[in-house]
């Protein structure tokens, strides 16, 4: 039986793009232990992977708030004892390639394979690795990720993409009618698009018969999303939403459209026809890619047009643009 351990910490985007490797290892070992070490705030998220046999929950973001309180010290001993009694691994993966995914890595017991210097976000964390790969910067992530395990472990990945998790059921709030999510949230201000620019879309889309739903995760996003709502006839501006929410939402609607960020690559892994609006990230190696009809617009420095996502939405979904 082989023990494997994933270690990815975050983000929703980056895990997300992790969970093909998951399946993958899945299939090829169908009775392995795979473990996945991950921030306490994914851990339901990395759940939700068929494949997975166990979340470890890592506590980083918390313990940096709580740094002079003995209680962060305690868990930070406690988790490390922790990882350390498991039995061995015979392979763990390090997919993030930064300081602090590497040290974790070292803290469990086995061989550690990751990212080469000139792959990894921060070059200093391969010196971790026994074993490190190296990558174009045009290689997709979702495919990088899958070669560090398919080359640690010596299987061949199958030519599908398969993220392993299956649509939750609908919430409450998802609207009757056909309806799209829309993401106008993310974390860096340069990823957003234009106000006007959402409206517009917004408007086309229910212009064609769909319900816009306005998901948001901040003060800011929720009153953005109620400012676009007051601009159309029959918007939903949706209560704060958990990860399982969202995925029921998001993988019952006729399609999403969204910046680059975590939930927009959520449609592509549920196979809901999605377009990604990029402003101030690279899609080469970013873009929704999944089994289902994905497509993508803009790039650093050039956000597209409303017309411009119509016209990949409509590449995609005839039906719906």
């Amino acid at each position: 039986m082989k023990r494997i351990l994933l270690v990815r910490l975050s983000s929703l985007g980056d895990i997300l793009h992790t969970f093909p490797a998951a399946t993958d290892l899945r299939r090829a070992f169908p009775d392995a232990v795979i473990d996945w070490v991950v921030e306490e705030a994914y851990a339901r998220l990395v759940r939700m992977h068929a494949g997975v046999t166990s979340a470890i929950p890592f506590a980083l973001r918390r313990w940096r708030s709580e740094w002079f309180r003995p209680r962060a010290w305690r868990e930070l001993a406690e988790f490390r004892a922790s990882l350390r009694a498991r039995p061995p691994y015979d392979a763990i993966l390090d997919t993030q390639g930064l300081l602090k995914s590497a040290i974790v890595a070292r803290l469990a017991r086995g061989p550690v394979y990751g990212l080469g210097a000139s792959t990894a976000r921060e070059p200093f964390a391969a010196r971790f690795y026994d074993v490190t790969y190296e990558f174009a910067p045009e290689d997709h992530k979702i495919e990088r990720y899958r070669a560090v395990a398919a080359r640690a472990l010596g299987h061949a990945p199958p030519p599908v993409l398969d993220y392993g998790i299956a649509v939750p059921p609908a919430p409450a709030f998802a609207p009757r009618a056909p309806y799209c999510v829309l993401l106008h949230g993310t974390a860096r201000a340069g990823k957003r698009w234009r106000e006007d620019a959402w409206a517009e879309l917004a408007r086309a889309l229910e212009s064609r018969g769909l319900v816009c739903v306005l998901p948001w995760g901040d003060a800011a996003e929720r009153s953005l999303s109620e400012r676009l709502a007051a601009r159309l006839s029959r918007a939903v501006v949706p209560p704060r939403t958990s990860i399982e929410e969202a995925a029921g939402l998001i993988g019952h609607a006729a399609a999403v459209l969204g910046v680059d960020t975590g939930l927009t690559h959520v449609a592509a892994a549920l196979r809901v026809p999605v377009v990604g609006i990029f402003c101030d990230s690279e899609p080469l190696d970013a873009q929704p890619r999944g089994a289902g009809p994905t497509a993508y617009r803009g790039g650093v420095g050039t956000p597209p047009s409303p017309a411009e996502v119509l016209d990949a939405l409509r590449g995609i979904a005839p039906a719906l643009a």
